[in-house]
């Protein structure tokens, strides 16, 4: 943004909160596809060690060591499900920001909120950046978040049958 035209501060431009957002470490996870699905996978295993260690304490546990176990194998999902959609509204606050004709922000705190009009050569480089690095990342997140509510409801529908 050309500095002399944009009353917009610096670190309140979508450019620029693109930027940052990408450079940051835990964001940038989702960038790759592959790389995303194995720090999930290793999240998942250790929140299921975690969530074993939890539900063996319970009297039941040892009566019906399988059961607990698939329950703890599918509530460890929680936490890369709530991993997963923290890193998809980030992206998405992004997205609508790069995305949309107008940048709403304050110049010194909440209680003075100003909206800016983009111009039009702004408003297509932002929307070029959107459809080019913010889309993919939210599809992928956004199928990544899908297969883990796949498993869960998987696991719950397991886990009513008394017979296992």
């Amino acid at each position: 943004m050309n500095q002399s035209n944009c009353p917009v501060p610096k670190n309140q431009q979508p450019t620029n909160e693109f930027i940052e957002l990408s450079k940051s470490k835990i964001f940038s996870w989702p960038k790759s596809k592959k790389s995303y699905v194995l720090i999930l996978l290793k999240i998942w295993i250790g929140t299921f060690f975690l969530f074993i260690l939890i539900s063996s304490g319970s009297v039941y546990f040892q009566t019906d060591i399988l059961r607990y176990v698939l329950l703890s194998f599918f509530c460890s999902l929680s936490i890369p499900f709530l991993f997963s959609i923290r890193l998809y509204l980030g992206w998405k606050h992004i997205f609508k920001r790069l995305t949309s004709e107008k940048v709403e922000y304050e110049e010194s705190g909440w209680y003075d909120g100003q909206i800016w009009i983009k111009p039009l050569n702004l408003k297509e480089k932002e929307s070029l950046i959107a459809l080019v690095e913010v889309k993919p990342i939210l599809t992928n997140l956004t199928q990544i978040i899908s297969l883990i509510i796949i498993f869960a409801l998987l696991g719950i529908l397991l886990f009513q049958y008394k017979n296992i």
